[in-house]
């Protein structure tokens, strides 16, 4: 580094030897050397004059640019920020077929307190106890007098409420917003509703999600703000729904029965117009989850879809429309039905002795289980096996609510002849009679595969073919002589041709064997029976019928006139006319005169 001296000592000395003044020099180095100090101050003060203009250029080309790209884009409402994971409290309406509202939402408040900001928590928890009886005085003058800063007293509250609470006058107990699911029918399809419950809580706002049924199955579908405002249109039908659950609470208590279900289903494209499980509960107040006893003593219990039964008799339909399929019998084939039937150390029995034979029409009309096991064991084990899986009765139903992945249908641990057999009239195989409306819905409609749905769709394509239409065309036929020839003589509604199958099951034991005076009783239908539009299916649990000298239990005594007196408050509601039979002519002008 070379150093410049402040003062040319070298000049001052000439200077002085010469007998100059050096205070010249000196004084000229001074001025040079303040000009060489403002040059650089100069240069530096420019240099950060254009950084700053520089910075200046870019921030207004960027705002510039920002408000060119504004003017080009569409225009769209402002939307506040806020700090946090924001809560969705929005949720969209579940209504029936026809628009009619069967979950909606309701603006309501929640109550907490601020212990720290009360004047009078004495007169506060006093005042708390008498609008809300639930609440313990002592504890809530404790958590008002403690160490707390924050505690919530009550989730919602009724206007009404909220005015008691807001007269007490307590600056301490203070009011959030809360949206809370409203069901505004009580009780109407509980078990296909679910009910909801709040998810993630905030003082200004609390997310409501699903907990069973279709509230928490399209829980999705249902909380997905843009389609907030499209209500989730489902198959039942309010007013169809409402006849059955009525009729079937009225036979389920005429018929001393412990529960019962119902199901009405459209036959060709699966949809569930009503469905319904007893008992029941109101979504609005749904009960706590049991903690001990049989899961089906619950009223949260769906027996209609979780219910897993055997179902007697109703499946004779399918080793008879299997076998009829196959080319093995006609209607009129006749069937050895000779009993007891012998198998090892087991024996099937008939209700009744039916004698040597009957036709494969008779065997279905009378109900014999000996003639349908023969059928059974000629037809195979293997082919009823892939016969009963194609019409949905050995898998889950793939309905759209949770309890549906608990329908596992219980099968035999080894598919012997012997369970062929029991197999073929209803016993050693339990589905749930939401499985039998399927199947039923599938051997009536023409012969395609049905699966059952709550989601209303006009639109929805026919499934796979099953059954011939000439099988299936037979099957009505048969069912129908059951109505009018045998079991089911009880279902018949006039202006209505039913037809279906009765089911009657012992119950089994939970150690093995069956119950000698429980049952699962069924009746598995068809209307109108030339051309059937709906199915419909009724099972009571431990039905008694006591009208008569002597308990009856059987399906066509309990059963039978229950789902009878659905299809005559129904059937209407459906848009069905009924069909009213042409007298003879003749008489009708001799009556006239």
């Amino acid at each position: 580094m070379i150093r410049t001296p402040l003062r040319p000592l070298a000049r001052i000395l000439d200077a002085r030897r010469r007998g100059e003044n050096p205070d010249v020099i000196e004084r000229e180095n001074i001025r040079l050397r303040h000009e060489e100090m403002r040059d650089r101050a100069r240069r530096r003060a420019e240099g950060r004059l254009l950084v700053l203009a520089g910075l200046f250029l870019a921030g207004f080309a960027v705002i510039g640019g920002q408000m060119a790209v504004l003017a080009q884009s569409e225009p769209a409402e402002p939307r506040a920020g806020a700090g946090g994971a924001r809560i969705l409290a929005q949720r969209a309406d579940i209504t029936d077929r026809r628009g009619r509202v069967l979950a909606t939402n309701f603006d309501t408040y929640s109550l907490y307190a601020q212990p720290e900001q009360m004047i009078d928590p004495e007169n506060a928890a006093e005042k708390l106890a008498a609008i809300f009886p639930d609440l313990d005085r002592a504890r809530l003058l404790r958590d008002f007098t403690g160490k707390r800063k924050f505690l919530w007293i009550r989730r919602t509250l009724s206007p009404e409420q909220k005015q008691a609470v807001h007269d007490i006058g307590e600056p301490g107990l203070l009011f959030g917003p809360r949206e809370m699911r409203l069901y505004p029918n009580g009780r109407l399809a509980a078990h296909v509703l679910g009910g909801a419950s709040f998810g993630d809580e905030g003082v200004s706002a609390a997310e409501v999600v699903g907990v069973a049924g279709i509230e928490k199955a399209l829980d999705a579908r249902l909380r997905d703000p843009a389609r907030a405002n499209e209500p989730l249109a489902l198959s039942l039908d309010l007013s169809v729904q409402a006849a059955m659950e009525k009729v079937l609470a009225g036979g389920m208590s005429i018929m001393n029965a412990k529960g019962a279900a119902g199901i009405l289903m459209d036959a060709d494209t699966g949809e569930i117009m009503a469905i319904a499980s007893l008992p029941d509960f109101d979504p609005n107040n749904r009960p706590a989850l049991p903690t001990q006893g049989k899961p089906d003593d619950s009223p949260l219990f769906n027996r209609a879809v979780q219910g897993v039964y055997e179902l007697g008799s109703t499946f004779k339909t399918f080793a008879i429309a299997q076998a009829l399929e196959r080319g093995q019998v006609k209607p009129d084939t006749m069937i050895n039905t000779q009993s007891p039937m012998t198998w090892g150390k087991y024996t099937i029995r008939d209700f009744h002795n039916y004698g040597r034979e009957l036709s494969v029409e008779q065997v279905l009309v009378k109900s014999s289980n000996v003639g349908t096991a023969r059928i059974a064991v000629e037809t195979g084990a293997e082919r009823q096996r892939a016969f009963l899986r194609t019409l949905g009765l050995l898998d889950p139903v793939p309905l759209e609510i949770t309890e549906a992945g608990g329908s596992q249908p219980l099968l035999p641990p080894k598919w012997s002849e012997l369970s062929t057999m029991t197999i073929s009239y209803g016993h050693g195989l339990a589905v749930s009679p939401l499985h039998l409306a399927a199947a039923y819905a599938t051997v009536v409609n023409g012969g395609r595969r049905v699966t059952p749905t709550l989601l209303h769709d006009p639109a929805r394509a026919p499934g796979p073919r099953v059954l011939s239409e000439a099988t299936s065309a037979t099957m009505r036929g048969l069912l129908r002589k059951v109505v009018t020839d045998g079991t089911a003589s009880l279902a018949e509604v006039p202006g209505y041709s039913i037809g279906g199958k009765t089911g009657t099951a012992d119950k089994p034991k939970p150690g093995g064997g069956y119950y000698d005076d429980k049952v699962i009783a069924t009746f598995a239908g068809m209307f109108p029976a030339n051309d059937p539009r709906y199915v419909i299916v009724v099972t009571l649990d431990e039905p008694v019928e006591t009208s008569g000298e002597e308990p009856r239990r059987t399906a066509g005594w309990t059963a039978v006139p229950v789902a009878a007196e659905i299809i005559r408050r129904t059937a209407p509601l459906l848009g069905l006319r009924p069909t009213i039979e042409q007298g003879d002519a003749a008489a009708i002008r001799q009556a006239s005169n």
